[in-house]
């Protein structure tokens, strides 16, 4: 576990929060491998029967941090980046897992959700994966998983517009379950996951693998993989490259002078 990453238990609920507040909670190795251990720990632990992640401050998460990606750590194949290890660890979960969005949520964090039994959301909140900005593709497993959880046209709208949307467009898609006013986002979450956790843990198991058991975490790490091999073409590719480097010099991409954008 890391500073990164802080966890509480209530009862038999354990709250995973992501806590870079001065980063919008963005996902960088620390917090990949703070939540993985996290999570590895809440299903190991015979205590725990429900796990929540949610963010502190004012975001769920910014998504990847741009700084990282520039350095080169987001791809991957690289020896000791924990993204892979983490989307591994929240694909195969066994206890019910539950969102609760209190903020903005960027890439990650958006298509994080996706993998959650329950999400709760803030009716302030707002979701976008910014893919085709940055000139990428899906990822986290989010072009399988969308579909299935959204819909085909509304995952395509999403992960191809790259646009904000809101708490109640959210819910209307099918990617959150429940919208909450923001003071009451933990209480609702907390209330619903106590209500799953009074109840013997291996019958939690047992029905959340029967629910996956047409296929969802093996079909999500497909994705994942064919998800690697349009990264390794775009991941440095010109356009990326530009997206980036406008992000962290804060002005606006330029694409005009790329040949075939």
């Amino acid at each position: 576990m890391t500073d990164s990453v802080v966890c509480q238990d209530h009862g038999r609920v354990r709250v995973i929060k992501i806590n870079r507040p001065q980063a919008l909670n963005s996902m960088n190795n620390s917090v990949f491998g703070g939540i993985r251990d996290a999570l590895a720990d809440a299903e190991s632990n015979d205590s725990i029967a429900v796990a929540i992640v949610t963010g502190e401050g004012r975001a769920f998460s910014a998504g990847q941090d741009l700084q990282e990606m520039q350095d080169g750590l987001s791809n991957s194949e690289g020896g000791d980046h924990q993204f892979p290890s983490m989307l591994k660890q929240l694909t195969e979960f066994k206890k019910p897992l539950v969102a609760a969005v209190n903020g903005l949520g960027v890439g990650i964090g958006m298509t994080f959700l996706a993998h959650c039994d329950l999400v709760f959301m803030s009716s302030d909140a707002r979701l976008k994966t910014p893919f085709p900005q940055l000139g990428l593709a899906p990822e986290a497993g989010s072009s399988y998983t969308f579909a299935t959880r959204m819909g085909w046209q509304n995952a395509a709208y999403v992960l191809m517009s790259g646009r904000w949307f809101s708490a109640q467009e959210c819910l209307e898609m099918g990617l959150v379950w429940k919208v909450c006013e923001p003071e009451d986002l933990m209480d609702k979450a907390l209330e619903v996951s106590q209500e799953l956790a009074v109840n013997p843990i291996p019958s939690l198991i047992a029905t959340k693998e029967l629910l996956m058991a047409p296929g969802r975490p093996e079909k999500a790490w497909a994705a994942h993989k064919r998800e690697n091999g349009a990264y390794a073409k775009l991941l440095g590719a010109p356009a990326n490259t530009e997206a980036v480097a406008a992000f962290i010099e804060k002005r606006e991409p330029d694409f005009s002078s790329i040949e075939g954008i």
